[in-house]
């Protein structure tokens, strides 16, 4: 277990390693003159550019080297942008696509990125910014996409180790514990918060014991009412209560050969105690209402979320049951202790979740996990699964960004509406204060731009001639802009 996690780790330390390189850009155009300049303004950007003067050369090089985004022209002698990209993905190369082309062929340029193109670029360019814009977002969603391939190679070997899921030095820990002890018959102590998987972890070591192919019979000790608790565990006979109708073997002897999982054993109550104390002890248990002793060979694992020391000072816990019980303990980490294992729990649940109607469901894209690395997790594991299940179901593509988060969604929704008395401004920077700088700002830009289009179509009753005269825009970046700003309908005037 200990080779597979180094393994995963030196495998996560290059792929971070990679993505701190400048990207590598292959530029293929004919023109001498358009490709020196392409490369040019690249360079100056700190990216590290190749180029090619046709379709040909470039397949050679991308052949022998490992290539985030290639600009290439569409119009070119011998192979042109189309067949080569359709060479590219004919071909298995995964290299992000942009295509250069003239205004009069943006019908053909469409058509690529159905084929598999990223985006595609008109020239001449707008400005040397958009192509450096254009690249490096080509760039972050080809390394997004590889971070992806690299966090489901190291789900299937952590998944090794049962459902436990992480490769922080935490987590390591754990599985370091949990595997020494799986081979014995140990009693088991896991502490940990809700949410944190003390069942997981239960689970986990049952199935990498002697025992895998016995019984895994888990407790919740504080749902069992009180009265009830000892006929649950122990069993009981005929008359032994009122109710007592038939007689029945307990969970202990359910387990038996096998494991029980007692979960919030703290809650247990002190007769309780005695009997499972005596288990421990003897290896013997006693059906309620009965004088006869039963043996049974039942390991003992158990979890609580609470300070048993400080039960034992109050008198509601024993304290030789403590010491039977935490032969080995193992402290499972929160979630928020451990916010590297963030991604992969989410892709994991996200492998989960993404089936039937929502089985396009395939990214989550860097902003949305920003969100989610930052924020406290109270409910620890179970809290970001539920988050994932949540963000899946209300995504309307493949990529799952922050809107579909419910933590962004709650941020939206809640909180009192604008009025007179206090400003729009201040209400959305307090909004905006729980997320991220970088998706507060476009968060913030974006509702201007809607706000902003929405007064002036409304002034002008839907005129987009008049509006655009009035924001001092050309009618066409006008109706681009509203359209980005999700006003699809103008009226033309």
């Amino acid at each position: 277990m200990e080779g597979v996690v180094d393994a995963t780790r030196r495998s996560e330390d290059f792929s971070s390693e990679l993505e701190r390189l400048p990207p590598r850009v292959l530029v293929v155009d004919d023109e001498p003159e358009m490709r020196r300049t392409v490369a040019r303004v690249l360079t100056t950007r700190g990216m590290d550019v190749m180029t090619a003067d046709d379709g040909r050369m470039a397949m050679d090089l991308l052949a022998r080297e490992a290539i985030d985004v290639a600009l290439i022209d569409l119009m070119m002698p011998r192979i042109g942008g189309f067949e080569l990209l359709q060479e590219l993905r004919g071909g298995g190369v995964d290299t992000e696509v942009i295509i250069m082309t003239a205004y009069a062929d943006v019908e053909t340029a469409v058509r690529a990125m159905h084929t598999g193109a990223y985006h595609f670029l008109t020239k001449p360019f707008r400005s040397h910014d958009e192509v450096v814009h254009t690249v490096s977002k080509a760039t972050e969603h080809r390394r997004l996409r590889d971070r992806t391939v690299a966090l489901e190679r190291r789900l299937e070997q952590m998944q090794k180790f049962g459902e436990l899921i992480g490769s922080s030095t935490r987590m390591r820990e754990v599985y370091r514990m949990a595997t020494g002890v799986a081979p014995t018959s140990s009693t088991v102590l896991i502490l940990g918060e809700s949410g944190t998987g003390k069942e997981l972890t239960a689970r986990a070591i049952h199935q990498h014991s002697p025992r895998a192919d016995r019984p895994f019979v888990a407790v919740n000790c504080s749902a069992i009412p009180e009265n009830l608790v000892e006929s649950e565990l122990f069993g009981h006979v005929r008359g032994a209560f009122t109710g007592a109708t038939s007689t029945r073997a307990g969970l202990f002897e359910a387990a038996d050969g096998g494991t029980i999982f007692l979960d919030e054993v703290g809650d247990l109550p002190p007769l309780a105690q005695v009997k499972v104390l005596r288990a421990l002890q003897e290896g013997e248990i006693k059906r309620v209402g009965s004088d006869e002793t039963r043996r049974v060979d039942t390991r003992v694992i158990a979890a609580t979320n609470v300070d048993l020391k400080e039960r034992i000072a109050q008198g509601r816990f024993r304290e030789d049951l403590f010491y039977r019980l935490c032969v080995v303990q193992i402290v499972l980490p929160t979630l928020r202790e451990r916010p590297e294992d963030i991604p992969i729990l989410a892709y994991h649940f996200l492998q989960k979740y993404a089936t039937g109607p929502k089985s396009d469901v395939r990214r989550i894209d860097a902003e949305a996990m920003n969100v989610l690395q930052s924020q406290p997790w109270p409910g620890n594991v179970r809290e970001l699964e539920n988050a994932i299940q949540h963000a899946v179901v209300f995504c309307k593509g493949s990529c799952i960004g922050p809107a579909e988060l419910p933590m962004t969604r709650s941020s939206r929704m809640s909180g009192p509406p604008p009025s007179s008395t206090a400003p729009a401004s201040a209400l959305t920077a307090a909004a905006l204060a729980d997320l991220p700088y970088r998706l507060a700002k476009q968060r913030a830009i974006d509702e201007f731009d809607r706000g902003y289009f929405t007064a002036l179509l409304e002034r002008t009753a839907g005129n987009v001639s008049e509006a655009a005269r009035q924001a001092g825009l050309d009618r066409s970046n006008f109706r681009r802009a509203a359209r980005k700003a999700g006003l699809a309908r103008t009226r033309r005037a």
